[in-house]
Parts: structure tokens; C-alpha cells; sequence
């Protein structure tokens, strides 16, 4: 059946496959970004929007609303990276990390939920990644950003099932996508004497993951599975083998040893 979906951060990597993917399968699809752009596709348009704001969001959905009348699905894939040593982060880049990943994510739930609620029916696609599941060396507030999006999607799927509203938390690991070129990276902790060898090393592995990670079109690929499923899970993780299972790991095994594994992976000595 046709849905009416609207994607955040829909102008590269995993959002523009997803709104491509969505849009051939014949559903009506609204992407947005900062800086719209064309599309080909005739039941695909680029719409304007600043998840950080508000006034922005609201705006661009009540463009949806005009036209559709209704909106079924919200994929909220916007999102940026930080990486750097906690203990030097800014204040701004604390703030610009948790608006865009966390503050996004509640602004866009808060201005559709109500159309949603009013319908009695629709789907919220949270996009979390497996840095939502633990805390990653030199990308503690992005770690820190999914946490806030786990815990806020945990409590509103509970929230929503009186109005047949489902929520849905993806479990992203490295896929090799504009998000690592795009990626902020701390300038005090590169110069830091305590901290630059050793990030530098990290970063480097980093990167190198996320240049032969998976092709983001398999995550596309799941959402629209996802979207065609009658009752979907909770969670769902994508990514390597190796990823999945440090995801199940987690789960089972004592922190200390699961403490142990991370530092040995980003050769933290």
C-alpha cells in the first residue's frame, strides 16, 4: 500500500538511498535537508528544513499536510559526528551534537506525532547506530546523542501503542557514506599532548571501518521492509558480523571483559 513517508537528512548516504529506494517503490516521499535539492523521480521532493528548529519542522510538514493530508511514516535519519577526547569537548559542540542527533529526532516526533495520533495509525523509524548500544572511545558524544535516542524511543513506543503507532530503533554499523568526510573532528584533541598519538590512531582505524563498511542501500533496503511489516520489532541492527555480535555481546558478557574488547579493537593501550 502506498505511504505518505518523510525523511530527514535525505540529501546523501543513507537517507538519499532510502527516499530513492521508497520513491520507486511507488510511495509519495518528502526528504529534507538544509539545502534542498532536485529530484528526478516524480513522487520524490526535496523540502527545506533545519531539525535543530522548530518553526523549521513544523514548516516543512505542514507542506506535507496541505497536500497529502496525512503523513504514515517518519524515518528520522538526520544526523553529524563528532569525534574527539571528552574531557576537551566545547560547550558548542556539545550543544551542536545533541541538536542535531537527539534534539532533532524529539522536535520532528513532537510536531507529527499529533497528526499521527489524530489517525489513529502510523510508523516512527528512529535512526540510532551501534553507538547507541555503548559508549565508543573518541565518539563519546555521539555515543551520548543514540543513547538519548534509545532511551526516548524505548519510553515512546510504549507511549504510542494506544494510538497504533509503532516506533522503530536502527541499529547502524559502519557503512561507507558521505557521514565520515562530513564528520567534525576536535582540533584540541589532535594538538593535545596526552591525547594526539592515540586518537590519531583511532581515527585512522575509525575511517578505514567506515570506508569498507556495507552500501547504505541495504539499510534502505530494511526500512522498507520494515515499513511493509504488519507488526515490526523494536530494534533492528545492521552492519558486519563482527558488529552484530559486539551488539549481542554486550547483552551477555561481564562489562569488564566487554570494557576490554573495545580497547583492544581501538588499539586504546
Amino acid at each position: 500500500m502506498k505511504k505518505i513517508i518523510l525523511i530527514t537528512g535525505a540529501s546523501s548516504g543513507i537517507g538519499k538511498d532510502c527516499a530513492e529506494l521508497l520513491a520507486k517503490q511507488g510511495h509519495v516521499v518528502y526528504g529534507t535537508s538544509r539545502k534542498p535539492q532536485k529530484s528526478n523521480l516524480e513522487n520524490l521532493t526535496f523540502l527545506s528544513c533545519d531539525v535543530t528548529d522548530r518553526l523549521s519542522v513544523k514548516s516543512c510538514v505542514d507542506q506535507i499536510i496541505n497536500k497529502q493530508h496525512a503523513i504514515d511514516v517518519i524515518i528520522n535519519n538526520a544526523g553529524a559526528g563528532i569525534v574527539g577526547a571528552l574531557e576537551l569537548t566545547t560547550k558548542e559542540e556539545f550543544d551542536f551534537q545533541m541538536q542535531v542527533n537527539f534534539e532533532g529526532v524529539f522536535n520532528v516526533c513532537s510536531v507529527v506525532i499529533p497528526h499521527l495520533r489524530n489517525q489513529r495509525s502510523g510508523l516512527i523509524i528512529n535512526m540510532s547506530s551501534i553507538g547507541g548500544v555503548m559508549g565508543l572511545p573518541f565518539q563519546g558524544l555521539y555515543s551520548a546523542s543514540k543513547f538519548a535516542v534509545e532511551g526516548y524511543s524505548e519510553a515512546l513506543r510504549v507511549e504510542m501503542y494506544p494510538f497504533n503507532i509503532k516506533v522503530v530503533l536502527i541499529q547502524p554499523g559502519d557503512f561507507n557514506t558521505s557521514f565520515t568526510n562530513k564528520r567534525i573532528i576536535s582540533k584540541a584533541t589532535q594538538e593535545h599532548k596526552d591525547y594526539k598519538n592515540q586518537f590519531s590512531t583511532t581515527l585512522q582505524l575509525i575511517e578505514n571501518n567506515e570506508k569498507k563498511g556495507g552500501n547504505p542501500t541495504q539499510v534502505a533496503q530494511l526500512i522498507a521492509k520494515i515499513i511493509e511489516s504488519k507488526n515490526p520489532s523494536f530494534k533492528y541492527s545492521i552492519g558486519k558480523w563482527t558488529e552484530r555480535a559486539a551488539i549481542y555481546a554486550k547483552r551477555i558478557v561481564p562489562n569488564r571483559t566487554h570494557q576490554w574488547i573495545l580497547r583492544k579493537y581501538y588499539q586504546i593501550k
